[in-house]
C-alpha cells in the first residue's frame, strides 16, 4: 500500500472509532443533538441580528459603522461557532470532562473577544462602538436562541446508567 492509501484507511478508521463511540455514548447522542439543534436555532437569528446592527450602524455613523458592525458580528460568529465546535469535539468524553473543557473554553472565548477588541479599537476605518455594540448584540441573541432551542429539545437531563 502507498502512504496516501495507509493515511486515508487510518483516518477512515479513526473517524468510525469515534463515530462508534459518539452513536453508543448515551451521552454523546444527547451532546450532538443538542448542539446540531443549538447551530439550527441561533444561525437565522445570529445573521438577522448582524444585519440589523450593519443597518442601524450604517444609518447612524456611515461607513465607517458598516465596517464595525460586519467586523463585530463576524468575531460574535466566530467566537458563537467556537462554542458549537467544542461541543461537537467532546461530546464522546465523560460529562465532567466535558464540563471542564467549557469551562476552560469559555475562560479562553472571553480573553480572546477581549483580545480582538483591544487591537481592533483604534483600526481606523473600523467605528469602535458600531462593533461593540453589535458583537454583544449577537452574542446575547445567539445565546437566547441556543437556550431557546436547549429548552425545545428533548433529551434526557440524567441519564441513567446501562449494566
Amino acid at each position: 500500500m502507498t502512504e496516501s492509501t495507509e493515511t486515508t484507511a487510518e483516518t477512515t478508521t479513526e473517524k468510525t472509532a469515534v463515530t462508534t463511540a459518539q452513536t453508543e455514548n448515551p451521552h454523546a447522542q444527547s451532546v450532538l443533538k443538542l448542539a446540531d439543534a443549538m447551530y439550527r436555532g441561533a444561525l437565522w437569528p445570529g445573521v438577522a441580528t448582524v444585519v440589523v446592527g450593519a443597518v442601524v450602524a450604517t444609518i447612524v455613523v456611515g461607513l465607517p459603522g458598516l465596517f464595525g458592525a460586519v467586523v463585530g458580528g463576524v468575531v460574535a460568529f466566530a467566537s458563537s461557532l467556537a462554542t458549537l465546535w467544542m461541543m461537537r469535539k467532546t461530546a464522546a468524553m465523560e460529562p465532567m470532562a466535558v464540563m471542564a473543557v467549557a469551562l476552560g473554553g469559555y475562560i479562553f472565548k472571553v480573553l480572546v473577544l477581549l483580545g480582538v477588541m483591544m487591537l481592533l479599537r483604534n483600526v481606523g476605518f473600523l467605528h469602535p462602538k458600531a462593533l461593540a455594540f453589535t458583537m454583544l448584540a449577537v452574542i446575547l441573541v445567539w445565546a437566547a436562541a441556543e437556550f431557546v432551542a436547549f429548552r425545545r429539545t428533548r433529551i434526557p437531563t440524567i441519564i441513567p446508567a446501562s449494566d
